[in-house]
């Protein structure tokens, strides 16, 4: 008899145990939060790779990694597809998508995208090579240039840029369609006379440039800014000593630059992913400097999607809506 209790007990507890052990297992699933940045040159990639270490640090079970892209167009691309959890990309490239602009290379309406956060502005630096003489738009005429990844966010910045300024790409003695790192290794080489580069302030890969050769930073002016005709290009400053040899302040445009991700991530994450953005800026701001511009009264500013219901989760506990 008590050999038969003890056998009983024994399964009684080997029975918790079991449903203990597996509610914990199924507690600490594994999510994949797979970050959407941009090229290794740019500004999204090394925050990226910040905010996925973030969230393998900070949200229990989450796996994180960050995956070099095309950026904007791309990123929403692969939002809509399910192949990413969260995205960088400017606000234009975020509407077209919404919106299924086909000029933009957005076939269909993608309409899984939802927005997690406003974040920081990029900028649009022309940077010439000071010994092509280029030091206007209008000296861009006949010039090499490079204008970004096809169809990536800061080519079609540059289409409705040189567009609004009377400029096309026939213009161009040549134009090239090469990210960030690889259009500044052409120009050190003398291959291009300039190149389009749509980022945060103090870009890597144009102060890179600027300790190799002597550049010129082109200013977009106010009336050229506004003739785009779109409420995501706003007038802006470049400051002076942005990049070395830039000793005045430059008129230029800025494109807000959002965090995306879609509807299929649970609201649980969607709110800790938020979340952790929020409690950790720091991190992110020594990561890059264009992150000290991020400031959750602007999080849903202009969102040109959805908010995430997580997203809005937490926004509603901070007091930023209601």
């Amino acid at each position: 008899m008590y050999i038969k209790k003890w056998i009983t007990a024994l399964a009684v507890t080997t029975a918790t145990t079991f449903v203990a052990f597996s509610g914990s297992a199924l507690a600490q699933k594994s999510q994949f939060v797979n970050v959407l940045t941009g090229g290794q040159s740019g500004v999204y990639y090394p925050l990226g790779v910040a905010l996925s270490q973030l969230y393998a640090q900070e949200i229990p079970g989450v796996k994180a990694t960050a995956q070099v892209t095309k950026a904007s167009a791309e990123n929403m691309n692969l939002l809509q597809a399910g192949r990413g959890e969260l995205a960088w990309a400017l606000a234009d490239s975020v509407s077209d998508a919404w919106q299924g602009n086909a000029e933009a290379g957005f076939t269909q309406k993608l309409d899984k995208l939802r927005g997690l956060s406003g974040t920081y502005n990029n900028y649009i630096q022309i940077v010439a090579n000071a010994d092509t003489g280029i030091t206007k738009l209008e000296d861009l005429k006949g010039k090499r240039i490079s204008v970004g990844a096809a169809r990536s966010g800061t080519e079609l910045n540059a289409r409705a840029i040189f567009k609004a300024a009377g400029l096309s790409y026939d213009d161009f003695s040549k134009v090239e369609y090469l990210p960030f790192g690889e259009s500044v290794e052409l120009m050190k080489n003398r291959q291009l006379d300039a190149t389009l580069q749509s980022a945060g302030l103090g870009v890597s890969s144009i102060r890179d440039l600027a300790t190799s050769v002597k550049i010129v930073v082109v200013p977009v002016p106010n009336e050229v800014v506004e003739k785009v005709g779109d409420a995501a290009y706003q007038t802006a400053i470049i400051p002076a000593n942005t990049y070395a040899g830039q000793t005045e302040d430059l008129p230029t445009a800025a494109i807000p630059n959002f965090l995306v991700t879609h509807s299929g991530v649970s609201d649980e994450l969607a709110y800790q992913m938020t979340k952790v953005l929020y409690e950790h800026l720091d991190v992110l701001q020594s990561s890059h400097n264009a992150a000290k511009a991020i400031r959750i009264e602007n999080a849903v500013k202009g969102m040109p999607v959805p908010i995430h219901p997580g997203a809005e989760r937490y926004y509603k506990e901070k007091g930023i809506i209601e």
